[in-house]
């Protein structure tokens, strides 16, 4: 067995995926201090919590800019790196834009894990660049106590074309392109709970390009979009619907779950995040009688790594969605 064999990256961070993301109530309290920039050419900015930044080039020509880097989700290197890219160039396409190029960040802890196995990292980030049709063309590397790895990703569009997570509008449709439960089985795989037979079946979730995006965008019938990651299917169903003053309503038995989820579900596996998601949310949710409540409160707030794309869809133009 090689060294990269025996080592799992996982052990060596406290958090995994996006779900080591700061609470979205933190986050709030930290983005308070930090008003939002006026600039006529920055049509998105953070103070929409969106999932990119959008500024104007000229005529109608839009750059989108994001940056997204987490500590390891799964043991193997390479498959990190692809995960933690498809889960960056997923904001673009969010966005509903196209990636142009990307630049990696990438966090070490050299006393304790070999240069080599960075490497592998970078060499499945690159897999994923080569699979968007982009470069990925340089980056910037530091010495930290944690791994951590992402991508700054430039993208571009036209601004008839952006679909913000702000814009739904009432009536709509909602729409979900992946299956949930990421978050439980990363936890699983992390505690070792994970049966060998399911880890393609995470990896391939944690690895799928939402490119379906870049096209979506150029539908008037998709008024809103935005990517699940790590506050979770309810979290990211409040932002929309908070950001386009209204409310949304779920039919619990509707949502797609990954069926090798509900296993480790009934072993009442739950990553911490669920709980920091759960606690900063649930006074805006009510569960309706009959609604397993247990069950909700695991999946709701389960926290994605790369999930699918949240859709609100004018009911008119579903088929052509």
């Amino acid at each position: 067995m090689s060294q990269q064999d025996q080592i799992r990256l996982t052990q060596f961070a406290h958090g995994a995926g996006c779900g080591c993301k700061i609470s979205p109530q933190v986050l709030k309290e930290i983005l308070a201090e930090s008003p939002a920039q006026h600039d006529v050419r920055l049509l998105v900015g953070f103070d929409l919590n969106d999932d990119a930044a959008v500024y104007r080039l000229d005529g109608d020509r839009v750059l989108i800019s994001t940056v997204d880097f987490f500590t390891p989700i799964v043991d193997d290197p390479f498959i990190y790196g692809q995960v933690a890219a498809a889960n960056a160039l997923s904001d673009v396409y969010a966005m509903g834009g196209r990636p142009l190029l990307a630049t990696a960040v990438l966090g070490w802890p050299i006393e304790k894990l070999p240069p080599a196995i960075a490497g592998e990292v970078i060499k499945g980030a690159r897999s994923i660049c080569d699979l968007a049709g982009i470069p990925l063309a340089g980056g910037h590397s530091i010495e930290s106590p944690e791994p951590f790895f992402g991508l700054h990703v430039t993208g571009e569009s036209k601004d008839q074309f952006i679909k913000k997570n702000s814009t739904a509008k009432e009536g709509d449709l909602l729409f979900l392109t992946k299956p949930l439960g990421v978050g439980i089985m990363t936890t699983a795989a992390k505690r070792g709970l994970l049966h060998e037979s399911h880890h393609e079946v995470l990896n391939n979730q944690l690895i799928k390009l939402n490119s379906l995006g870049g096209a979506l965008g150029q539908l008037d019938g998709v008024h809103a979009m935005t990517d699940v990651t790590g506050f979770g299917l309810a979290g990211h169903v409040l932002e929309m619907a908070q950001g386009s003053g209204l409310t949304a309503v779920l039919n619990y038995t509707s949502l797609p779950i990954l069926e090798e989820a509900k296993i480790y579900m009934q072993q009442q596996i739950v990553p911490d995040a669920t709980y920091r998601n759960w606690n900063a949310y649930s006074s805006s949710i009510q569960i309706q009688q009959g609604v397993p409540m247990m069950e909700a409160f695991q999946i709701l707030p389960d926290p994605q790594t790369n999930g699918g794309l949240l859709i609100a869809v004018d009911p008119n133009e579903v088929e052509t969605f």
